[in-house]
């Protein structure tokens, strides 16, 4: 089950002992930040709300992004903290490309909302005849107070949880979406240079195919965060976060109650607020996880059988054993909920999967063109 049927079902078990029972056994399900990320609705179909948007004919522009030459390197975990996702680790090539040198702003992002007019995912209505295939047959619907725009927001529980239950941090936030990320009574005002978040997969495509470009391949993504490195774990090398003063927006303390903030940011940073890898490029650890164009499948590294794999695309489809119906991508990059005794995402290699229309307060993207 994704974690909006769960945090629906908890809206409305009140009225219902069953329905509390139902979510109660849910939650056991519900892995950490390591092993899964909650989702909107889960729906199985694509979204087609970026067939809208027409491509730019116009030459693309570079203004903002950096150059990265191709070439070979060693993909996936050479460190013993490897997830089966990450494992085997392998060669890969990758042609040239460019790439965004920060996360897409909410700057950048209004301009194409004013542009284009595109409504996000989360700024629309869920459909309940989609979330109810993800729920208990003969599960009532809920009231349609509950049925709202809306989308899911962080909240730091007031003493120590289990981390295997994300629902205990995770709110379905009525009105929260790009433009309010914390729900109504926040707002963007001021945070212009932030990465845009409560972004879907979806909307992101949306925005690359308006700029002319597209989302980076998991590879991609990997190679560039490198910054030129080679079998490191992050990308300014192996120290730890914090060693020569911090180097990423991660949490530092006890999670999910208590963050410190001794990397001088609670919740999001501006981009360039920490010094770029190798490469010239920004946040590449830390601050929001970031979208990337690949399916996700446990198991797709371990079906690799070319000696160098060249330009990956990654798995033709997505498969999560968790909930094997439904389709997920990959994101990549950590945020800044992740923390060393959670959720250690920001190394190069560390991925995550979520749904292509869930949107969350941690999760951006960043684009690439080839052109």
């Amino acid at each position: 089950m994704s974690l909006i049927g769960l945090v629906i079902l908890s809206q409305y078990a009140c009225t219902s002992s069953n329905n509390k029972e139902v979510v109660e056994d849910k939650v056991d399900e519900i892995a950490s930040c390591h092993e899964n990320i909650p989702d909107r609705f889960s729906t199985s179909g694509a979204n087609t709300a970026e067939s809208s948007i027409e491509e730019r004919d116009a030459p693309v522009s570079h203004e903002g992004m950096v150059w990265i030459e191709g070439g070979e390197f060693t993909r996936g975990s050479t460190d013993d903290r490897g997830r089966r996702d990450e494992l085997p680790a392998h060669k890969a090539k990758v042609d040239g490309f460019w790439i965004d040198e920060t996360e897409v702003t909410n700057a950048q992002f209004a301009a194409f909302v004013a542009a284009t007019g595109y409504v996000t995912i989360a700024e629309k209505k869920p459909d309940w005849e989609e979330i109810k295939k993800q729920l208990p047959p003969g599960t009532p619907k809920p009231p349609d107070e509950v049925l709202v725009a809306a989308s899911l927001t962080f909240r730091s529980p007031n003493q120590p949880v289990p981390l295997n239950n994300a629902a205990q941090w995770w709110e379905w936030t009525p009105g929260a979406n790009w433009r309010m990320p914390q729900g109504p009574g926040s707002s963007i005002e001021g945070k212009e240079n932030y990465p845009v978040v409560h972004v879907a997969w979806d909307d992101a495509v949306a925005y690359a195919k308006w700029a002319g470009k597209r989302l980076p391949t998991e590879a991609e993504w990997e190679y560039a965060a490198k910054g030129g490195l080679e079998d490191k774990s992050f990308p300014w090398g192996n120290d730890p976060v914090e060693k020569n003063g911090f180097m990423a927006n991660i949490w530092q303390g006890d999670f999910p109650v208590t963050d410190k903030a001794e990397d001088g940011f609670q919740g999001l940073a501006p981009v360039k607020s920490f010094e770029p890898n190798g490469y010239g490029l920004y946040d590449m650890a830390g601050n929001v996880w970031e979208w990337t164009n690949d399916w996700y499948r446990e198991d797709y590294y371990e079906r690799i059988t070319d000696e160098v794999a060249i330009n990956p695309q990654g798995p033709k489809d997505s498969y999560d054993p968790q909930e094997p119906t439904v389709p997920k991508k990959v994101v990549k990059g950590g945020s800044f909920l992740c923390n060393v005794s959670y959720c250690e995402g920001y190394r190069v290699s560390g991925k995550m999967k979520s749904s292509a229309d869930t949107g969350l307060e941690h999760t951006g993207f960043r684009c690439v063109s080839s052109k």
